[in-house]
């Protein structure tokens, strides 16, 4: 009897060791840290926008909320279900603040946070210790750091194929545009301005990872300098600009894009003068940044084509469709894409602002 109660004993413990083992596993995150994580998941909550577009990227049906809410005509580029999930909010970067006990009522089973040198890892550690919540760090600054978050959370989210699939392409189109612009001899780089705000006056440093699409595509940021902040947005004057001389701006606002070659202020200014100033198509997600993402292998051979149609021969109608169909899992109709890379209503009207190639 006794030697029964024992094998009874020994076999519930094995049983419940088995179960432990199939449960939780242990990983380590891009911080280096070694953080225990349920074995399925199925619920993953991004503590700052790029990890909300990592999540909606490769496991969208995971998701449990969103950072800040989409535009109206954006919501079109996105699944129903994703457009109305609830806004969470996050610890840093667009939308508002969250609030840890908000989610933990969510029971996510991972939360997502933001490996860079500007985010207080201990601030994202503190925020969320009381709700018992693993949280794992991702890296995610440059575009060149998101082949390797999107294999990560292929494997952490059971979507090893997929995360190889999309990992595969940021690699072959950056390869690709920065083969193609080398051709380009350093002195005859064209000079852009990134336009941000709605007057166009505030923008990134050439260093920040917000402007890093017009040197991936070839370009010359006119805005020389080392970021202050994680924020960039650096407000700028119209005399700058002016200095600066560019040959394109690259305007993070439809409106001021469609209207500044109205403005006789904006005269001084080569691209406003010849109109090359270009509306970022920023649908779900802006192509360019705000927030950085994915989108950038699309924006990076968009303004690359702008820039240097001789030598990145896209057709960026094509390369859009598969590129939404990939990432985005939607298919876009003529009129969608219209919505994205043709101009503004108002550039159309005398003015030759916004086209796009």
């Amino acid at each position: 009897m006794v030697n029964r109660c024992r094998g009874l004993r020994l076999l519930l413990w094995l049983l419940l060791f088995l179960a432990v083992g199939v449960e939780a596993r242990q990983i380590v995150d891009h911080a280096g840290r070694t953080v225990t994580v349920p074995d399925h998941i199925s619920r993953l909550y991004g503590s700052a926008p790029p990890l909300m577009v990592l999540i909606h990227t490769v496991a969208p049906d995971e998701l449990i909320g969103i950072s800040f809410p989409f535009e109206e005509e954006g919501k079109r580029y996105v699944s129903p279900t994703v457009a109305s999930l609830p806004v969470l909010g996050g610890v840093f970067g667009m939308g508002p603040t969250v609030n840890p006990e908000t989610i933990m009522v969510l029971k996510p089973d991972v939360v997502l946070a933001w490996k860079s040198p500007f985010v207080d890892q201990a601030k994202v550690e503190e925020a969320f210790a009381k709700t018992g919540i693993p949280v794992v760090f991702v890296k995610l600054d440059t575009l060149s750091d998101w082949p390797a978050a999107l294999e990560f959370l292929g494997l952490l989210s059971g979507r090893e194929k997929r995360g190889t699939e999309l990992a595969n392409y940021v690699r072959s189109k950056l390869a690709y545009v920065s083969a193609a612009v080398a051709k380009v001899p350093e002195k005859k780089r064209v000079r852009v301005y990134y336009a941000e705000g709605p007057n166009g006056l505030a923008t990134d440093c050439d260093k920040s990872f917000h402007a890093e699409v017009i040197e991936l595509a070839g370009g010359y940021n006119v805005y020389r300098c080392e970021p202050k902040s994680h924020m960039g947005m650096e407000p700028i004057s119209l005399e700058q600009v002016m200095a600066f001389d560019p040959e394109v701006i690259l305007a993070q606002d439809r409106n001021f894009a469609a209207t500044v070659g109205k403005d006789p202020r904006w005269q001084g200014v080569r691209a406003v003068r010849n109109g090359r100033v270009y509306a970022i198509p920023h649908w779900p997600f802006n192509w360019m940044d705000r927030p950085p993402s994915t989108m950038r292998a699309l924006g990076m051979q968009w303004v690359a084509s702008l820039l240097y149609p001789k030598e990145v021969k896209l057709d960026m109608a094509k390369e859009t469709k598969a590129f939404y169909r990939l990432f985005l899992e939607v298919d876009l109709s003529p009129r969608d894409l219209d919505l994205l890379l043709k101009p503004p209503l108002e550039a159309a009207e005398g003015s030759p602002m916004g086209h796009a190639h």
